[in-house]
């Protein structure tokens, strides 16, 4: 009883902060949840009084041709800019400035974490203007001769994705460099001696020992993606066509473009369960490590 009593007593400050978390984050998501199954509009009669509907916005997306080709998009966006472009990046930078000397990590850290302060809307911008066709990328192509292409047109995923390592890549290098700075430096030594080459030692000492940073910094680059809007809308417009619409994008234009709300939810919906796949791989494939 003295126990449950302690336990109470230790759970009662948290109780604002618990009341404001359900309400801001987990309301949200509890009426998209409910806004996918009816029918609600910006005009028309159903936006004063919007109506259950069932499955029809998910029926209807399964039907829709621009779903399965935005949740494709997303899936590609996620994993070649969260996945690989900012961990792989993250952890090599981090590797790379623990042996720089200090002036090169000092200038090379400002680099890259400059593009992570900048405010969203001024990194897309930045962006847009260096892979425009008359941006900075082709002015530099140009200079040698080479004439790049319509990089916004021809391959606006791939410039989405690098802008987007780009922005985010920095959140990873740090997160590693903590990480890296907990490795007991006798093991690498040891693994040295015993023969193994730097390749070996990352791969049989380093990762294993940060294992729980890498899980926790997939986990949140992962969903940080996902709801990448900014930076695409600003670039791309998830154009041309519909060639880098992804779920975010898809339902912003459902919603506020087209009126169709409830439709916009439903696509919401699907993000959160997105989401939810990417973190139960995660906490199943990482599970043996970390117990």
């Amino acid at each position: 009883m003295a126990v449950m009593s302690r336990g109470v007593a230790r759970a009662v400050p948290l109780a604002p902060a618990v009341v404001l978390l359900a309400l801001f984050m987990l309301g949200p998501v509890v009426w998209s949840f409910y806004g996918s199954f009816t029918n609600t509009a910006l005009t028309g009669p159903t936006a004063a009084n919007p109506e259950w509907i069932g499955f029809d916005n998910y029926i209807g997306l399964i039907g829709d041709p621009d779903f399965p080709k935005s949740l494709w998009l997303t899936v590609v966006f996620v994993f070649a800019s969260a996945v690989v472009g900012q961990n792989v990046l993250g952890i090599a930078l981090a590797g790379l400035l623990r042996s720089a000397v200090r002036p090169v990590r000092s200038i090379a850290s400002t680099v890259v974490v400059a593009a992570w302060v900048l405010p969203e809307i001024v990194a897309a911008f930045a962006a847009y203007a260096f892979f425009h066709s008359e941006g900075t990328l082709n002015a530099m192509l140009g200079g040698v001769g080479i004439t790049g292409p319509d990089w916004l047109y021809s391959t606006p995923m791939l410039a989405v994705v690098l802008a987007n390592v780009w922005r985010g890549t920095a959140f990873s290098m740090m997160v590693y460099s903590a990480a890296l700075a907990e490795v007991p430096p006798e093991l690498t030594e040891a693994a040295q001696l015993d023969g193994a080459n730097g390749l070996q030692r990352l791969a049989w000492v380093t990762l294993p020992v940060i294992r729980r940073s890498i899980s926790t910094n997939l986990m949140l680059t992962t969903l940080q993606t996902l709801s990448v809007f900014t930076l695409i809308y600003v670039m791309t417009g998830g154009g041309p066509g519909t060639d880098s619409s992804t779920l975010p994008i898809l339902a912003y234009q459902e919603a506020f473009k087209f009126a169709q709300v409830g439709y916009g939810t439903a696509i919401a919906t699907v993000m959160i369960v997105v989401g939810g796949i990417f973190s139960v791989i995660y906490i199943r494939a990482l599970r043996p490590e970390v117990d």
